[in-house]
């Protein structure tokens, strides 16, 4: 595991199979992760609902479960056609250190977008006669959350999920390795998040079903909050870059 990890550095390595610029099978990669998050994710917290018999503790773990390992296993197969981000505050972020050309930021954000559409509008003819009040398994703020503490803690859980990916997608070389600690973070954010806000991190996840219920309360929390900790994430990363060629010696311009 650890011989998968390599210095830090601001953009992928020469030999890396990620395509260089965004070709269709890029932006479908996109989409088909996206859409196997958004639906994966959405329909564990509408069965666990319509399950009494499970606890809350146990149903908050298969939620997390579910969302973490979509991800994993998006990383595990996808990541030769794309950089699996599968979120697009973490593709700007991503853009903004140089890890993605800044021509490649809109195709893979229309596609992520279009993916969360496609399971918001699956969820819908799935369970809209079973649904009771999750509303598709939309993100919404717990009762006594006020619109900017969901915003600060959307952010907050952005920024280390984001900084997360950006470090993982510098450092560590194997998908497998990338997908474990990428899927572990999110897992172990949700857990305590979720509770508080749902756990969106990700518009794309949070717009998608939101659209086919209807329910569009305090959606700007989830496009506001994340948008920031993805950016708040990017400059934390070119801090760390420049410390760490600071150590090393070499030139101390952030990328």
């Amino acid at each position: 595991m650890w011989s998968d990890v390599r210095p830090l550095t601001p953009s992928l390595p020469r030999g890396s199979r990620d395509p260089p610029r965004p070709g269709l099978a890029a932006c479908l990669a996109e989409f088909l992760g996206t859409f196997l998050l958004v639906l994966i994710g959405p329909a564990s917290v509408i069965v666990t609902a319509l399950v009494p018999a499970i606890p809350p503790q146990l149903a908050l773990v298969l939620i997390a479960l579910s969302f973490a390992s979509s991800v994993a296993v998006s990383i595990l197969v996808l990541r030769r056609y794309s950089r699996v981000y599968l979120n697009p505050c973490i593709t700007l972020a991503a853009a903004s250190v140089g890890h993605l050309p800044a021509r490649s930021v809109l195709p893979y954000v229309g596609f992520q977008i279009l993916g969360g559409l496609a399971a918001g509008g699956t969820l819908w003819v799935l369970f809209r006669s079973a649904d009771g009040y999750t509303h598709l398994g939309s993100t919404r703020l717990a009762g006594g959350i006020g619109p900017l503490e969901g915003i600060a803690l959307e952010a907050a859980g952005t920024f280390v999920l984001a900084l997360v990916a950006l470090i993982a997608s510098s450092r560590i070389r194997g998908a497998g390795t990338q997908a474990l600690v990428v899927g572990a973070v999110l897992f172990l954010l949700i857990l305590v998040l979720a509770p508080l806000t749902g756990a969106g991190f990700n518009p794309a996840r949070s717009f998608g079903p939101a659209l086919a219920a209807g329910f569009f309360d305090d959606l700007h929390v989830y496009i506001l909050g994340p948008v920031a900790g993805g950016l708040s994430a990017a400059l934390a990363f070119r801090v760390l870059y420049w410390m760490s060629r600071e150590e090393s010696g070499g030139p101390r311009s952030a990328p």
